[in-house]
């Protein structure tokens, strides 16, 4: 072993025990019981914006029907429609895909907000369940908020 790397030895061992501190992190914020929705994508259609979702049910219960008041933002940031999304139901512990269209070009939706939960029914779902813990993700240029 050279001077150099063994001078190096412990930047790497700090470097690898960071980086499995921070899988670790990751591992235990998917455990955590709540609902997970993603803005996976936004397609432009005829006439139409259709963003795609994906949720994942980490409440340990399944979910009859869930549906979130969102509200679009424009390009310039202003309100441009509000709305109720139905994500139907949600079984627990699987992945589910919803799609939605907008009268709009994706261009001109500069962010979603989920505004909150107005429907969240399902055996042994307490209140706001759908809404504490809800963690947002987009993949998408547009802010997915919450």
């Amino acid at each position: 072993m050279t001077l150099s790397s063994k001078r190096s030895a412990p930047f790497i061992a700090m470097a690898v025990a960071g980086l499995i501190g921070q899988a670790s992190a990751e591992t235990n914020r998917e455990q955590k019981p709540g609902l997970s929705i993603e803005l996976s994508t936004a397609e432009e259609a005829p006439d139409a914006c259709r963003l795609s979702f994906v949720v994942s049910n980490a409440l340990g219960t399944s979910i009859e029907q869930a549906v979130f008041e969102t509200v679009l933002f424009d390009a310039k940031g202003q309100v441009s429609q509000l709305t109720l999304l139905d994500f139907q139901d949600l079984p627990a512990g699987r992945l589910r895909v919803r799609q939605f269209q907008f009268p709009q070009l994706c261009s001109d939706i500069s962010r979603v907000l989920i505004n909150g939960a107005s429907t969240c029914q399902g055996e042994g779902i307490a209140q706001g369940a759908c809404s504490d813990n809800l963690r947002l993700l987009s993949r998408e240029k547009m802010e997915l908020a919450g």
